[in-house]
């Protein structure tokens, strides 16, 4: 995938950015350019680009949907494509926040917890306005590896599809958090797999939308064990 490619590119004035004292400013460029650095001496193997390829050459926006803990392969993956994300509105979502926009990406604050019902609508919007987005259903506080129904809500809201997405590392870091954070090591390979599309059909019942969080958290689940299988 190229630079020029991501389902449009309608502009919205969205974009929250949070002050930093000087020395904390100073110490996010540094880190981003070793991390640059870092993602750059990875390898990339791919597979299952056919369950989006056709919406993404076509215009059409999608619903890249990750655990939160394997964000960091498939968002270098896939910067500078024009995709939105949702960032936490924590101080520290704006560590994260100026990471992504160096990456091309066009970050929303809010949460579940804090600025959740506005942050909703305008990722609505950006995908009505063709824009594709990347949500991590089970941040900014877990718990791990379990959906939360933003990504189904959004779905439904807008007809485009839930592309399930996972990454692992042949060799990599894993934080302590509550998410186990990867971080690939220096030249590590790094393998992204993506799901077939789920629907979300407009007049899904509150039933509807958690047999499909359901199903999309499985599917996930699916895909980790496939990118953590022998290397």
């Amino acid at each position: 995938m190229t630079s020029d490619e991501g389902g449009g590119r309608a502009e919205i004035p969205s974009e929250m950015t949070t002050r930093l004292p000087w020395h904390q400013s100073a110490l996010a460029a540094a880190g981003g350019a070793g991390l640059d650095a870092l993602m750059a001496s990875c390898r990339y193997r791919t597979e299952g680009e056919e369950n989006f390829r056709p919406f993404w050459d076509a215009g059409k926006p999608v619903i890249f949907t990750l655990w939160h803990g394997r964000l960091l392969p498939c968002t270098y993956h896939h910067r500078h494509q024009g995709v939105v994300t949702l960032v936490s509105l924590h101080r520290d979502g704006e560590y994260i926040t100026r990471a992504v926009r160096r990456w091309g990406y066009t970050a929303v604050r809010g949460s579940t917890s804090r600025g959740g019902l506005e942050a909703l609508r305008e990722l609505i919007r950006h995908v009505k306005q063709g824009r594709s987005l990347a949500i991590t259903p089970d941040g900014p506080r877990g718990p791990r590896e379990k959906m939360k129904p933003g990504p189904v809500i959004i779905a439904q809201r807008t007809g485009a599809p839930i592309i399930p997405v996972v990454s692992g590392a042949s060799r990599a870091w894993y934080f302590g958090g509550w998410d186990r954070f990867l971080i690939p090591q220096p030249f590590a390979t790094l393998r992204i797999s993506y799901g077939e599309p789920v629907y979300v059909p407009r007049q899904a019942s509150e039933a509807d939308i958690q047999t499909i969080m359901l199903d999309v958290e499985q599917r996930l689940a699916g895909l980790m064990k496939r990118v953590e299988g022998k290397w």
